[in-house]
């Protein structure tokens, strides 16, 4: 039985702009600078946890930066079709990636399907970022040195 798209069923937020203004200023605040209080329909209100309140935060910086935000748990297992996906990169390169072992992947049980957990796609997305910065502040050292390259 095939299983639905885990992307698919993630939280998803876009962000509009009549609200950049306010979610720049609480992109600002500390998670230990604020309480986070959730008021329901009928007055009653629930202090949110400081994880949450961190949770809050860090989206409200991405949807500032106008990106939308995806909430998912860090131990959700994806299929290599949807780290592809989440990576921007082609199914068989992802396939190759895991493969070599650049992204840790696990065979489900009886089968010769894999698994990826988003943590571990994130920490490779993470890595490359970094290394792709590196390559940029390379390449802007030897301009500004004026060296042949």
């Amino acid at each position: 039985m095939a299983r639905s798209s885990v992307l698919a069923g993630a939280t998803k937020v876009d962000p509009e702009l009549a609200h950049r203004g306010v979610l720049r200023e609480a992109s600002r605040l500390g998670a230990d600078d604020v309480q986070a209080v959730l008021r329901t329909a009928d007055g009653s209100e629930l202090v949110l946890p400081s994880e949450l309140a961190r949770i809050l935060i860090a989206s409200a910086g991405e949807l500032a930066a106008g990106h939308a935000v995806t909430v998912l748990a860090s131990e959700t297992r994806l299929t290599p079709t949807e780290a592809a996906e989440l990576l921007g990169l082609s199914r068989p390169l992802v396939v190759r990636l895991l493969d070599s072992g650049e992204i840790p992947s696990a065979h489900l049980p009886g089968s010769s399907h894999r698994v990826v957990r988003l943590a571990d796609v994130l920490a490779f997305q993470a890595r490359r970022e970094r290394r792709r910065e590196g390559r940029r502040r390379i390449a802007d050292t030897v301009e500004q040195a004026d060296l042949p390259y």
